[in-house]
């Protein structure tokens, strides 16, 4: 079952690079996070998510929120999307052990093995202060939560 608003975000330890990891404590009273998890990279709809998440990004970063784009692909073929894209936010992996994060936040999909499209907007204190949670199939209209506004005005 995903995470509602109120909730506390558990922590996560994801994989940027080899050596290089996120985890939801490194912003924990400096920023708040968008976790967004998505199915698979280098897919039609995830690429179009991917690349409307930068265009927002000064958004983002006027409201002090931080982007953490997570699927179960490996580090490796996260970063070279990343890069074929041009996006300036961070690409993590949910590759092993394989969904945590993703079975922590309640979007994992056992019988495909990837997470469905779950986004979290959470505020530097850990708590969820928005959620949408739509299956695999299924585009996000809008990644730029209507609480990311608030934030900015803090």
């Amino acid at each position: 079952m995903a995470l509602h608003v109120g909730d506390q975000a558990p922590e996560f330890d994801l994989q940027i690079t080899h050596g290089e990891r996120v985890r939801l404590s490194d912003f924990r009273g400096r920023s708040n996070v968008l976790l967004v998890f998505h199915p698979y990279a280098w897919t039609a709809v995830c690429t179009e998510e991917a690349l409307d998440l930068q265009e927002n990004l000064e958004s983002f970063k006027g409201a002090e929120t931080e982007l953490v784009f997570v699927s179960c692909d490996t580090s490796a073929a996260r970063q070279a999307w990343k890069e074929s894209l041009g996006a300036e936010f961070t690409f993590a992996s949910d590759f092993w052990s394989h969904g945590a994060a993703a079975k922590a936040y309640g979007v994992f999909d056992e019988s495909s093995g990837a997470s469905v499209r779950g986004t979290f907007l959470i505020d530097k204190d850990g708590a969820v202060i928005w959620s949408l949670v739509n299956d695999a199939s299924t585009r996000r209209d809008d990644l730029v939560p209507g609480p990311l506004g608030a934030l900015a005005s803090e």
